[in-house]
């Protein structure tokens, strides 16, 4: 029987040491004590969610992301987090007897693909294959002239009411899960510009967008926060060729107020929020987390929200990432286990995840299943991250694994990479 402590570097969830208790408490007792509030919030609410909630994200954006365009509530709807989010978006735009496929990069964030399997895409993923700059945009244009090709007689289906895209491409362009890779500008403005060509959507997950902290040695105030792929496609050759765009930015303030708050937000064109809003489901049973809504806005409005940010989660989450990164140094590089960048100055400056590469004489999920059983450690493996259904050819996620900083306390993080160490030594036959 083990009796070593069970150690988790595989979930993937924010740190719950680091929740703001206190102020989602202030927050809570600022709305329940104004009766015009507090009728609000626990009222069902307009479909679109809390007007003074849209209005200060809009805003917030804005700020965030130093954005030269005017940005207002109509580009903005409150959703019940990120997954609830893009369960509808498919719901309202897309229809499996026209959208053909929905490609995402391969690997991926593995509990979206029951999202798009029960919106009617069984068995109709597509992979598409991660470069250092993430989703292989060339790899993903040849992928999608064939698929012209093989549906010329695709037909709109009896849905004049709504848009309905061709393809769905969905990406975490920021610190993606697992790879942690962020996509270049360029690569964002080839992403859109092929998703216009084909009539594609971007379903573009931005939710660790503010988890971003500066590299040593940064100029202060210097922002390294690239524009997101809906910035992009507002912008890019005039912007978007239609009234509905071809990007939805899913937000979520799960990693950085608390997943139970269940509140997100969608940014679009206004007809694409008009449209998403009236969702049947927001349509009758109201908008989502109308009341954690007001305490969300309570703490924008503040300012409470910005500080828990830059006060609190940046600096615990980047000890916590540098923490764990010296640990691998220390402990898996002699053992021939690699950060898959494979990059002598590797570092981590955002999101909750680090990728690495095992030799090959190794089995990444052999190597979760010791750790679980030997050392009480659990660990993520690569294939987990596979894409159902799985086009592309024979690649190396059975080498993979994917480690996660947010969850464990910073001082356990050297503790549980020592344990894995000596799983891999045993492994690898080392004395």
């Amino acid at each position: 029987m083990l009796s070593a402590s069970p150690l988790n570097l595989s979930r993937g969830w924010p740190a719950s040491d680091l929740f703001p208790t206190q102020i989602l408490q202030n927050a809570a007792v600022s709305v329940l004590s104004n009766p015009i509030i507090t009728e609000q919030g626990l009222g069902y609410g307009p479909d679109e969610g809390h007007f003074e909630l849209r209005r200060n994200i809009a805003d917030w954006l804005s700020r965030n992301y130093s954005l030269s365009r005017t940005m207002g509530a109509e580009r903005i709807c409150i959703s019940g987090g990120a997954s609830q989010n893009l369960a509808c978006v498919l719901q309202v735009f897309t229809d499996p007897m026209h959208t053909r496929y929905v490609w995402m990069v391969e690997p991926i964030y593995h509990l979206v693909f029951g999202i798009f399997q029960d919106a009617g895409f069984y068995n109709r993923l597509r992979a598409v294959p991660e470069d250092e700059y993430g989703l292989d945009v060339d790899f993903l244009e040849k992928a999608l002239q064939k698929s012209a090709i093989d549906h010329q007689h695709a037909t709109l289906p009896e849905r004049p009411y709504r848009k309905t895209y061709t393809h769905v491409i969905y990406c975490v362009p920021t610190f993606s899960n697992p790879s942690g890779i962020t996509m270049p500008l360029s690569r964002r403005e080839a992403l859109v510009r092929l998703a216009r060509k084909y009539d594609a959507l971007i379903i573009s997950d931005d939710v660790y967008d503010f988890l971003n902290w500066e590299p040593e040695g940064a100029a202060g105030g210097e922002s390294t926060r690239l524009p997101r792929i809906i910035d992009v496609d507002t912008c890019l050759d005039g912007g978007p060729p239609n009234l509905f765009g071809n990007c939805i930015s899913n937000g979520s303030f799960s990693k950085i107020v608390a997943p139970g708050c269940r509140v997100g937000w969608a940014e679009g064109t206004p007809e694409f929020i008009r449209d998403l809003s009236a969702a049947g489901s927001s349509h009758s049973g109201g908008a989502p987390s109308q009341l954690m809504s007001t305490f969300i806005h309570d703490m924008l409005e503040n300012g409470s929200l910005d500080r828990h940010i830059h006060e609190t989660l940046l600096p615990a989450y980047s000890r916590r990432a540098h923490a764990l990164t010296a640990a691998i140094k220390q402990y898996l590089l002699p053992l021939g286990v690699t950060f898959v960048s494979n990059s002598e100055t590797y570092s981590v400056l955002g999101g909750y995840f680090i990728w690495l590469k095992l030799p090959t004489t190794l089995n990444a999920k052999e190597i979760t299943e010791r750790a679980l059983k030997e050392q009480n450690l659990v660990v993520a493996e690569g294939e987990l991250f596979a894409v159902p259904e799985n086009n592309l050819p024979e690649n190396e996620l059975r080498h993979r694994l994917r480690l996660c900083f947010a969850w464990e306390k910073e001082e356990k993080l050297n503790e549980a990479v020592e344990r894995l160490s000596r799983v891999i030594r045993t492994a690898l036959g080392c004395t």
